[in-house]
């Protein structure tokens, strides 16, 4: 299912953030990242970012990879099972 959805932001709201268009799309991308919402890709697509761009935002704001002990778990057990002969 593709498609897209319109927002309207009215300006006045975004002169009071004092914020662009762009950066309101950035803002709402990394909360929506930040809170694991969306996808590192899915949020770099909001963003309108290539996904190396984004990540440099996330690391001006201390922000790291969504990877917690279950994917670490995950990782290993993969890691383990190629290693068997």
């Amino acid at each position: 299912m593709s498609g897209s959805l319109s927002l309207e932001i009215p300006n006045d709201t975004l002169a009071s953030a004092r914020l662009t268009l762009e950066e309101a799309r950035l803002e709402l991308a990394i909360a929506l990242f930040a809170n694991r919402r969306l996808s590192l890709g899915k949020a770099a697509e909001l963003a309108q970012l290539p996904v190396v761009e984004f990540q440099m935002h996330l690391g001006a704001r201390h922000i790291g990879p969504n990877y917690d002990e279950l994917d670490a778990h995950e990782d290993a057990a993969m890691l383990a099972s190629l290693r068997a002969p």
